[in-house]
């Protein structure tokens, strides 16, 4: 029996929704996995203001995926790197990183589109304190393996014969589908655990209808067949299970220790800082 996760919507204002399926009450992780963001599609006008300012991540790698649109990425390793869709941006917080991401400067005044996805994936814990870092992969290097009514981009891992050149520290999948109406295709048992999201479109699932907006958790070894019944965009996401993670805001860590330690250090600024930023997200208020 497949589980199937619905998201919750949260409104960011000016139309801009973010579905987050990752955690869910009945499951915190799929694979490596433990949050999966959905945002968009919203058509931003030049008054709107989507910026992310300055934030701290610790013992997680951000991993953002764009469908439309452009953000201007930049962290406190120094690194400034414009990300566009078909692109994998695979940042690793380790030991502590401060990022943000905006609006790039050239696409302010204009009216503009946002679609994409970001995800984090837990570290070993035996890597939860790497230096941190962040790795640009443009879509020309992602491979694309074309079917009969499909076509699949391999962004992280190996699957239907081809190998993503992004570096992982365990066992990772993450593939971004495209299917025509009536198409249907098999999906190989590539990963210990699997998860398949119905971006905008009806979608079934060896015969279980998978509305936009929703996961199934497949069945470990299973080899399901899609069948899309209108043009349809699909993630699949898994990877090995690295275990209980504790999450507090963008904390993620083995040890619930090191989640106080960090809350501590963003609170007294003890981050390192982004270079040619001011501003930051304060910490939210601790719970008692």
């Amino acid at each position: 029996m497949t589980e199937r996760l619905t998201p919750k919507a949260h409104d960011l204002g000016g139309g801009f929704t973010v579905r987050r399926v990752l955690p869910a009450m009945q499951r915190q992780a799929i694979g490596p996995f433990l949050f999966f963001d959905h945002f968009g599609p919203v058509t931003a006008q030049p008054t709107d203001n989507h910026d992310v300012r300055p934030h701290p991540h610790i013992g997680l790698a951000t991993v953002t995926y764009l469908l439309e649109g452009a953000m201007m990425h930049r962290d406190s390793t120094g690194v400034v790197q414009r990300i566009e869709p078909g692109a994998i941006n695979w940042m690793t917080a380790g030991r502590g990183i401060v990022h943000s991401e905006r609006t790039p400067d050239d696409l302010r005044s204009v009216t503009r589109r946002s679609h994409g996805f970001q995800l984090w994936s837990a570290l070993p814990a035996e890597h939860e304190e790497d230096a941190p870092s962040f790795a640009h992969t443009p879509a020309s290097q992602i491979p694309v393996v074309a079917l009969p009514g499909a076509t699949v981009r391999v962004l992280i891992g190996s699957a239907f014969g081809v190998t993503s050149p992004v570096a992982t520290l365990s066992p990772t999948l993450y593939l971004a589908l495209e299917l025509e109406a009536g198409a249907l295709l098999t999906i190989p048992d590539t990963a210990q655990e699997r998860g398949i999201y119905s971006v905008d479109g009806p979608l079934e699932v060896d015969g279980e209808l998978l509305e936009p907006g929703q996961m199934l958790v497949l069945e470990p070894g299973s080899t399901p067949t899609l069948c899309a019944r209108e043009a349809t965009r699909v993630m699949l996401v898994g990877g090995a299970p690295l275990g209980h993670r504790h999450m507090v805001w963008n904390f993620v860590s083995s040890r619930k220790e090191r989640i106080l330690q960090a809350q501590d250090d963003w609170e007294a600024q003890r981050f390192p800082r982004v270079p040619g930023e001011t501003e930051f997200i304060p910490l939210p208020a601790r719970r008692p």
